[in-house]
């Protein structure tokens, strides 16, 4: 390449990452504004849960079909991707093939591109079938109306462009080579186990047609890698970059144990204990915003929750897991992390409107995208956080709006009141005066 094609490769490079690094300090702030909350324990475990998870896709594999094909995706996604560094050094500084001078290692490296690159054409043609023809009951929820379907398959369609486009890239590269005198610098290098069977559509045809159709492919190849990178922002594959720090950050405790308001158990130690100087506390900030109780939007919530949200893969687990969305109930935990982006997206439109600012906008998680009928159809039975293949914990969410419910606005179902009611008065849910509370002892 002559010097203006490496100066506007250059020019392509720092639009193409320099969005995607403001993009990502949006996403940044935005989980920013979410509570702070302590997760720099145990460091060695939160590693190991990387690891696995992560990077090891343990929990993906549960659903072998799936699974498999994921693994596919994902290795070839990210072993492929190892050849962008070659393709930016070539485009810089008008080298091609630079890393031929590793020899037979370069040839395992190339033919091992290629094969990947078909794998993952074969499972992204499955996923499709998944999604579009079988019709799988979890991708074919109501749910996924509209943005979210679209976008599931858009990225297919990205991984089909991409894919081909490589090995069509490497099939004009290796025709060039096999000329009978070498052509401009496509001197031998590289094995190529799939896209020899591509050079026939290439024979006929003139050299330099053959040549301008290889650098279309590669300038089409490199700009769709931008692109993609950049779309991740707006899409559910997000994942892909998140899934590292979530599931590093994740909750370590076991399933079930539910976190206590700190406020509120200071308030109760106080209570129960006889030598406490209800006097003796720190005086309060009269300026102070007074803290909530449970969360009704966005803000509420912690940081943790918020990458949760940016983290989900809209992969249908949660809900299809999920006992209360089997049995006809509103709750669906894929929309309840889905409405909590959403919001949160919302918000920081808003900030971006406002210079920084947040503009109170009578807008609210609670209600406006999640209702209390979702919140109270759920059974806290953990199935959806067992299931995620990341981590990420709807249940937080919805009993920090319950609490919210309950606490602030006294909004709980009359059922749950009479309970509470009953355990305050009586020691226990039931409505029995505690001295008869043993008569079944007597009964035959």
């Amino acid at each position: 390449m002559g010097i203006l094609a490496n100066l506007f490769f250059a020019i392509l490079l720092i639009i193409g990452f320099g969005y995607f690094t403001i993009n990502v300090k949006k996403l940044i702030r935005n989980i920013k504004l979410g509570q702070d909350v302590n997760r720099s324990d145990n460091s060695s475990e939160r590693w190991k849960n990387m690891a696995m998870i992560a990077l090891g896709q343990s929990k993906m594999i549960k659903r072998p079909v799936a699974g498999f094909l994921h693994i596919i995706v994902y290795v070839g996604f990210v072993i492929i991707n190892i050849e962008l560094l070659e393709i930016i050094i070539d485009g810089l500084f008008s080298t091609h093939r630079v890393f031929k001078f590793m020899g037979g290692l370069y040839d395992v490296l190339i033919g091992s591109f290629e094969i990947l690159a078909f794998l993952v054409l074969f499972a992204v043609i499955i996923f499709w079938i998944r999604r579009n023809v079988t019709k799988l009951k979890r991708f074919a929820s109501s749910d996924l109306n509209g943005k979210p379907r679209n976008d599931a398959n858009y990225i297919l369609y990205f991984e089909v462009v991409l894919m081909s486009l490589f090995l069509l890239m490497n099939a004009a590269d290796l025709h060039l080579q096999n000329l009978p005198e070498v052509f401009g610098h496509y001197e031998k290098a590289g094995s190529f186990p799939i896209s020899q069977f591509l050079t026939p559509i290439f024979d006929g045809m003139s050299t330099q047609l053959v040549f301008m159709l290889e650098r279309t492919f590669w300038w089409l190849h490199i700009i769709g890698i931008l692109v993609f990178l950049n779309y991740l922002y707006f899409s559910k594959h997000l994942h892909i970059l998140l899934a590292f720090p979530n599931t590093y950050f994740a909750d370590l405790n076991a399933k079930g144990k539910f976190d206590n308001l700190e406020s509120v158990t200071k308030e109760v130690k106080l209570m129960m204990d006889p030598n406490a100087d209800p006097f003796a506390a720190q005086p309060v900030d009269e300026n102070a915003v007074p803290s909530k109780f449970g969360a009704s939007d966005v803000m509420d919530l912690n940081w943790v929750q918020l990458l949760n949200a940016y983290t989900c893969t809209e992969c249908g687990r949660c809900t299809s897991a999920c006992p209360a969305n089997q049995t006809g109930k509103k709750l669906s935990p894929r929309k309840i992390m889905m409405d909590t982006r959403d919001r949160l997206e919302e918000v920081g439109r808003n900030i971006d409107k406002n210079k920084g600012v947040f503009v109170p906008d009578n807008v609210s998680l609670l209600n406006d995208y999640i209702t209390a009928e979702e919140l109270w159809a759920c059974t806290s039975c953990n199935a959806c956080v067992e299931e995620c293949p990341v981590n990420i914990s709807p249940l937080s969410i919805i009993m920090d709006m319950r609490r919210f419910l309950v606490m602030e606005q006294s909004a709980a179902p009359q059922s749950l009141n009479a309970m509470m009611t009953n355990i305050e008065n009586n020691g226990a849910p039931w409505q029995y005066n505690q001295m008869d509370r043993l008569n079944w002892k007597d009964e035959q």
